[in-house]
């Protein structure tokens, strides 16, 4: 059944899509203020090409060993990566952000759940490739969980942070981290996925609430990853309608698309649900699903 669109409202759009990742509502504060070390443009930024020699992140057992990134940025700036080069291929990038901060153990205890299994399964039924974009502290609540995603070829797993930490500040209220200990944390992540036993890891990392300017990019260079943002919102945080979730991500899809989504129960509920819809509706319309470095390599 083809789903008409529903007009949103752009700040409803944004905001809702982030607050489940970043606490806050509105347009990522100081999202791409910085790109490969270039002042903000007026319009989207253009990626440079996959690099094939471009170096990985830190090793990390079961790494796969050729994965797509961009070459760094000028003075070795980290990338960033916000839709595939090639947009005429009708091919689009499910993601899923993870999130859990260093602070949410006391409400997992209490039984708030941050994960999200039934939105994974309905993913392996309908047999969509997927990123999912994990905090390290989401590991280490859900182990059995980070190594069944990470062990699943339909399946890779991306660096979201440790502690859903700001690597910009103002970012939604969160608390910032300084050069020195953004690195550990993003070290600290690829160490969690590696105990619980995730192997489909790759060296992508997504700014918690996707906040970020040229000292992020200096201080996360020498974790040697590709930053990836999103270039359609889904507006899943918090939301209790899962048409209009599905009819915003169908409304912004284009060939080389990169959906942002959660894989957090507790603060985005209906977004297996929107998935149920989405992925036969883009079918329908003659589009593939792959993972972000298939993405990432077009």
């Amino acid at each position: 059944m083809t789903l008409s669109v529903r007009k949103v409202a752009a700040v409803a759009v944004v905001g809702a899509a982030l607050t489940g990742c970043a606490g806050g509502s509105g347009a990522p504060q100081g999202a791409g203020q910085a790109r490969m070390g270039t002042p903000a443009a007026s319009g989207p930024a253009t990626a440079p090409p996959p690099s094939p020699s471009a170096p990985s992140a830190s090793p990390q057992a079961g790494t796969p060993a050729r994965v797509p990134t961009l070459a760094p940025g000028p003075g070795g700036l980290t990338p960033v990566f916000e839709r595939a080069r090639q947009r005429t291929e009708k091919t689009v990038a499910l993601t899923f952000d993870a999130d859990m901060t260093s602070d949410q153990g006391p409400r997992a205890a209490s039984g708030e759940r941050f994960d999200n299994p039934e939105l994974i399964t309905a993913l392996r039924r309908l047999k969509v490739p997927a990123t999912v974009f994990m905090t390290g502290r989401w590991a280490e609540e859900y182990p059995d969980q980070a190594k069944a995603i990470g062990t699943d070829p339909n399946f890779e797993i991306a660096n979201h942070s440790y502690s859903h930490h700001a690597f910009k500040s103002p970012c939604y209220g969160l608390p910032a981290l300084d050069a020195p200990a953004a690195r550990a944390d993003v070290e600290r992540a690829f160490a969690a996925f590696k105990k619980a036993g995730a192997v489909n890891t790759v060296p992508y990392f997504r700014f918690p609430g996707g906040c970020y300017d040229e000292q992020a990019l200096r201080a996360l260079a020498p974790a040697k990853v590709t930053a990836v943002q999103w270039d359609v919102v889904s507006g899943d945080a918090f939301a209790k309608d899962p048409d209009a979730v599905a009819e915003q991500v169908l409304a912004g899809v284009k060939p080389g698309s990169l959906v942002v989504m959660h894989c957090t129960r507790s603060a985005a509920p209906v977004t297996e649900q929107a998935v149920e819809k989405i992925v036969p509706e883009l079918r329908k319309r003659g589009y593939r699903f792959v993972k972000v470095s298939e993405l990432m390599g077009k």
